[in-house]
């Protein structure tokens, strides 16, 4: 690790004194490789980040999410770390990093960084120094195994990225651990120093006045210390929507090479560490088999994670009855936990695509967003889905993402979420850079880019910008608990209740238009300024296609 780098600067003063600021909040994930270029190598950068930042908040959005940027090989586009208080070249310095920071917190934005802590690139000096022998300070810092009696791995345990978890060694002959890429070893968390030197590392960040973070693979940084092998999953119906069908992996009940027990108490220890600093907050990505449960042990209790999603939004097909039972399932079991729900990031295929299907209308990408931002909890919203971008076709010569070239054709992989932001349809490659892209920009992305959007009153854009407004002025939307209501089964209906007021929500995200009957709410009266189309006429809610209704029972319309 590099020991002399610039002195950390003060912790912001616009840290808010407001310990639960995170509860409904918005946060806008930015992905840096694809957001904006600011110097003309075809990658994304944090001076690019810097210069649309200003976009970023006239969004509406409490936070921005930031996904790595630290010094890596990029064997995972940062996802396998180096040095955990590097910055990366590709993405500019430190200082540039600090002018980020100071630039989102004068614009009223709360700043997330994401850490990896379950495992570092094969490059990292720990790695280098733990595999060069079996008796060094290090030796033990990732998770090694001796073979079995035939050469073989020491246990069945699959990669998430296809094949054996375990990559062999000749230095050590001994089996290390990957639920990645080979490239990314795992870290060995039973070692008291390795957890003390990675809540070191999230000390540094949060000196430096981080708002909090995103915890990657939050659920994978214990394995079984027996090393037990997993049973097979059977014939029930999958439960772990985190990776494709077509990926060994879900073949597994997933018991002993990730979520143990363990986990908790370093969870608690990482919360300890957060809440010293005052209004910070934490973000877990959890894939499991029985994701929602564990959401709901990570997040409760005030002692661990601030809030966690899940994949079940992430890799289906999205439809009401599915977000219905999602919801309901979390909210039976997370008691005083909390969800961040997302349906839409950098390692899924774009909403707008999975629900619409390749020509699907700007109306659904409102309709969606207003979806999300109106469940009980807080929201990520992922870069590009306030313009609609429906996923990008990236043809087999230009993917750059190991995950899909492994299971072509039948997983195309992530790059389809991940090409780069169209900014100005007018300029050379959309306005991202003024080269190439490191993943080409989508054709059909350039008639949404922001340019055309901004000059559209009617866009999803500027939708996307009143509805946050409005969002704002109805706190139940934010605060208030939530039941479902009986309705069809193209339809998302709710209430958010809040001081014994329900706030009705009815969402129809289909082609097809929907009646709506509600029945024991008393007297009804329809809000407007949140931009979508419904009706209330008479007892029901009469909804268009891809239309929404928002309306109060038991108080004053506003």
């Amino acid at each position: 690790m590099n020991e002399t780098l610039t002195p950390a600067v003060p912790v912001a003063a616009s840290r808010t004194t407001d310990k639960d600021w995170w509860r409904g909040a918005v946060i806008y994930q930015i992905y840096p490789r694809s957001f904006a270029d600011s110097n003309g190598d075809g990658v994304g950068d944090l001076r690019g980040i810097t210069r649309r930042l200003d976009y970023v908040a006239s969004l509406g959005v409490d936070a921005i999410w930031v996904s790595p940027f630290y010094r890596s090989p990029m064997r995972d586009f940062g996802y396998d770390i180096a040095d955990f208080r590097e910055v990366d070249p590709l993405f500019g310095s430190l200082a540039d990093f600090d002018e980020l920071l100071a630039r989102a917190h004068a614009l009223g934005l709360k700043v997330l960084i994401d850490q990896v802590l379950s495992h570092t690139s094969d490059e990292h000096a720990w790695f280098r120094a733990s595999r060069a022998s079996r008796d060094n300070d290090r030796a033990d810092w990732y998770v090694w195994a001796d073979p079995q009696a035939d050469g073989t791995p020491p246990n069945n345990w699959l990669s998430v990225f296809g094949g054996s978890a375990w990559q062999w060694d000749a230095r050590r002959r001994q089996y290390y651990l990957h639920n990645f890429l080979a490239s990314q070893p795992d870290l060995n968390l039973h070692h008291p120093a390795v957890q003390a030197q990675l809540l070191d590392d999230v000390r540094f960040w949060l000196d430096r006045g981080v708002d909090g973070f995103r915890f990657d693979a939050v659920n994978f940084y214990f394995h079984d210390r027996a090393l037990r092998s997993n049973p097979a999953w059977g014939d029930e119906p999958r439960t772990d929507h985190s990776t494709p069908d077509s990926n060994p992996y879900a073949w597994q009940r997933h018991l002993h090479d990730k979520t143990q027990p363990e986990n908790l108490d370093f969870l608690r220890r990482l919360r300890a560490l957060m809440d010293a600093y005052g209004a910070t907050t934490s973000v877990g990505e959890i894939g499991d088999d029985n994701a929602l449960a564990v959401m709901a042990d990570y997040t409760s209790g005030g002692d661990k994670l601030h809030m966690a999603y899940t994949f079940n939004l992430l890799r289906d097909e999205l439809d009401a009855a599915h977000v219905r039972n999602v919801v309901e399932q979390l909210q039976a079991g997370i008691g005083d936990g909390w969800p961040c729900w997302s349906i839409g990031n950098h390692d899924a295929p774009r909403v707008m695509s999975r629900v619409g299907g390749a020509d699907a209308p700007p109306a659904l990408a409102k309709v969606l967003l207003a979806m999300l931002v109106s469940l009980r909890g807080s929201a990520c919203l992922y870069q590009g889905e306030e313009l609609g971008l429906p996923e990008a076709e990236v043809p087999f010569e230009a993917l750059q993402d190991p995950y899909g070239i492994a299971f072509w054709p039948e997983y195309k992989g992530r790059d389809g979420c991940r090409t780069p932001m169209p900014w100005d349809d007018q300029m050379p490659h959309g306005g991202f850079s003024s080269r190439a892209p490191w993943l080409p920009m989508s054709p059909r992305h350039l008639p949404l880019a922001v340019s055309r959007q901004e000059a559209d009153a009617n866009s999803p854009l500027h939708f996307a910008r009143r509805f946050l407004a409005w969002r704002r002025t109805q706190p139940a939307l934010a605060k208030g608990e939530l039941r479902f209501l009986p309705a069809p089964s193209s339809c998302v209906v709710f209430a958010r209740r809040l001081d014994a007021t329900d706030l009705v929500v009815a969402l129809n995200i289909s082609a097809e238009p929907a009646c709506i009957a509600l029945t024991g709410l008393g007297t009804l009266q329809a809000l407007s300024g949140h931009g979508l189309s419904g009706a209330l006429v008479g007892d029901h809610i009469e909804l268009p296609a891809y239309g929404g209704f928002f309306g109060l029972a038991g108080g004053d319309a506003a």
